[in-house]
């Protein structure tokens, strides 16, 4: 499955798609109430902002997914947008805050320190996503609208 994940982001950033899809259940997205345009609009400009700046970890995540974290004290969190709307993903923990900008139909990722709970959040679309996840070993979701 490490495998899988780790093509599916390299085709990702090589802008490929793959010839073989791979069923992962999605993330739903919890939608309480429809974001305002502002929000929306300041989402945007935040990811606009976020797309200058951001430095990808592709290579660390790839070796962690490929060569997996036995001994290493940092693993991988891969998040998938297939939602139709740029993103950007605030992951926060102890000691750990991150905002990774994920343009729609690709995939972000970063590493964190291990065995800890992580608060993952983002506006998608017109939604706000939450999940909050004890991550000990490399984690993926995929965000759909």
């Amino acid at each position: 499955m490490k495998k899988i994940l780790a093509l599916l982001i390299l085709w990702a950033v090589a802008g490929c798609e793959p010839k073989h899809s791979v069923q992962r259940p999605a993330a739903k997205v919890n939608t309480p109430k429809p974001a305002a345009p502002a929000v929306i609009r300041q989402t945007e400009t935040e990811y606009e902002q976020l797309m200058k700046t951001h430095k990808p970890e592709t290579a660390k995540v790839l070796q962690d997914l490929l060569n997996g974290s036995e001994g290493s004290p940092e693993t991988s969190i891969s998040v998938e947008n297939n939602s139709a709307c740029n993103m950007v993903l605030t992951v926060s923990g102890p000691n750990f805050f991150k905002k990774i900008p994920i343009p729609s139909g690709k995939i972000g990722s970063t590493m964190v320190p291990k065995n800890q709970k992580y608060n993952l959040s983002g506006m998608v679309c017109k939604a706000v996503y939450q999940n909050t996840k004890f991550v000990s070993t490399s984690y993926s979701i995929t965000i759909t609208n």
